[in-house]
């Protein structure tokens, strides 16, 4: 009797959750995927326009910034995978406030940029195939990698994977076209040599190179995406500390390399700076690479989107487990993909195209303006992460899977990196008016999570004293 009362008990049903199928190489890819993109295929033009080939000095700073965020990311990352990522870092070091700010930041610029993507997607490609107008071309590519990124992380992971792939090779042949340009090495066509370096190395001074350094952090933005996908990767402790350690490397000589050659072709007053790559490819006279490096630069963007959509998606669940966004966001389809995430991480795209359909030519410098140097602001406060987080490890005696090498002394350094890039940029006009924009959201959304979670947490004590009152009614017995 005992056993079958027993039996028939019902069983708790386990949530559902995100899947596990991502590959290791399909995370290396991504990190790759996410940092590959607008930035490096249109932004390093506009770097070398601010700061002519000073802009290195640009790279070179925000790339060790960079790396050392990686770092520290990828300790914790292996340490506790979570979709989350920093958010959930930053709420661990630095309490709840601090850990949905940080979240719903890092959410809102990456709407901005895969916005930004799908209308420089859309305006390379037209510049080659003027049929479909860039807004409407902009519409197809959400509505494509929307689909995508429904189908489940194991299908957008192989996506990714060749998408990434394919951009990796172009710029290799670019690096190698590029080499055999300066070097003298093509048939027919005159080295430039490095005359643009020796005339005039910083024709804007400080101030363009600090100009330049915003425009180099945004191109720099979404490397940090590894740390979201490993909570949906296998192994992520061995996954994690691999792409990490790969993606860095890689994606300097890529950027460093690309913008090196770029700067010594291109001088910073060159209208071919538009279309970077194209411009290089057209001095070296080669039939047809122009239009063809134009189409790989379309697919690094749409790559770059298909990423940051699945970033973007992850970390809204993510706030929404954590009760810092609405419940229904966290809503799973059939695939195991945050499908009410999904859908409004992309709403901003679309009308983004909708406004390039009525003020043509000007959206896409608004979004780049919009989100320069929210990054650092993300890339900061992992690095508070885990300074706070490693030394409460290593006080309790907590063993960790990867451990950051040089700690505290480089996160340290890091830090005050990040604070002397402030002290630049408030130095320029152009980039303070973008450091004080950022500030400002980032209180407003500060000041939104805090009322938030003291409403929400008002609305829970109230309804717990009345389930006490009725429960205590129900307890009085009837006269």
């Amino acid at each position: 009797m005992t056993m079958k009362s027993t039996a028939t008990l019902p069983t708790a049903v386990p949530a559902p959750s995100l899947g596990h199928s991502m590959k290791p190489r399909q995370l290396t890819m991504m990190g790759l995927g996410s940092a590959i993109g607008a930035g490096l295929f249109l932004g390093s033009g506009a770097g070398i326009q601010a700061a002519g080939p000073a802009v290195l000095i640009s790279y070179l700073v925000a790339g060790t910034l960079i790396i050392l965020v990686m770092w520290a990311l990828g300790e914790m990352a292996a340490a506790n995978p979570n979709s989350g990522a920093f958010s959930v870092y930053t709420q661990k070091a630095m309490g709840k406030t601090a850990g949905a700010t940080v979240g719903w930041l890092w959410w809102l610029q990456l709407v901005v940029v895969i916005a930004a993507e799908a209308l420089g997607a859309a305006g390379l490609l037209f510049t080659v195939w003027p049929v479909i107008p860039v807004w409407a071309l902009s519409l197809i590519f959400m509505a494509l990698f929307t689909a995508i990124n429904l189908a489940g992380v194991k299908n957008f992971g192989e996506f990714e994977f060749w998408f990434a792939i394919l951009k990796v090779a172009a710029i290799v042949i670019f690096l190698a076209i590029g080499g055999a340009l300066l070097l003298g090495l093509l048939p027919d066509v005159p080295s430039p040599g490095l005359s643009n370096f020796t005339s005039g190395f910083a024709p804007a001074g400080l101030g363009g190179i600090a100009t330049a350094l915003f425009v180099v952090i945004f191109a720099f933005g979404g490397t940090e995406i590894v740390s979201v996908a490993a909570a949906e990767t296998e192994n992520p402790e061995r996954s994690v500390a691999h792409a990490i350690r790969t993606v860095v490397w890689r994606i300097l000589v890529f950027y460093i390399g690309s913008v090196f050659v770029i700067a010594a072709v291109l001088p910073s007053t060159s209208a071919a700076l538009k279309s970077p790559f194209a411009g290089v490819l057209d001095v070296a006279r080669i039939p047809g690479a122009g239009a063809a490096i134009t189409l790989v630069a379309v697919i690094a963007l749409l790559s770059a989107l298909n990423a940051n959509l699945y970033g973007a998606s992850r970390m809204v669940y993510s706030l929404s487990e954590r009760g810092e966004a609405p419940k229904f966001l966290s809503k799973l389809n059939p695939a195991r993909v945050p499908v009410v995430a999904v859908s409004v991480s992309v709403a901003f795209g679309f009308l983004a195209a909708v406004l390039e359909l009525l003020f043509p030519d000007q959206i896409l410098p608004a979004l780049f303006q919009l989100v320069g140097s929210t990054c650092l602001v993300v890339w900061g406060s992992a690095l508070v992460s885990q300074l706070i987080l490693r030394r409460r490890a290593d006080r309790d005696g907590t063993a960790l899977p990867l451990r950051m090498k040089g700690f505290p002394g480089l996160t340290i350094f890091g830090l005050v990196l990040l604070a002397l890039i402030f002290a630049v940029g408030f130095s320029s006009p152009e980039s303070s008016k973008q450091l004080v924009s950022t500030l400002v959201l980032v209180a407003g959304i500060a000041v939104a999570c805090w009322t938030g979670a003291r409403i929400t947490r008002n609305r829970n004590a109230a309804a717990g004293a009345g389930a006490g009152a009725k429960a205590d009614q129900a307890e009085q017995p009837s006269r």
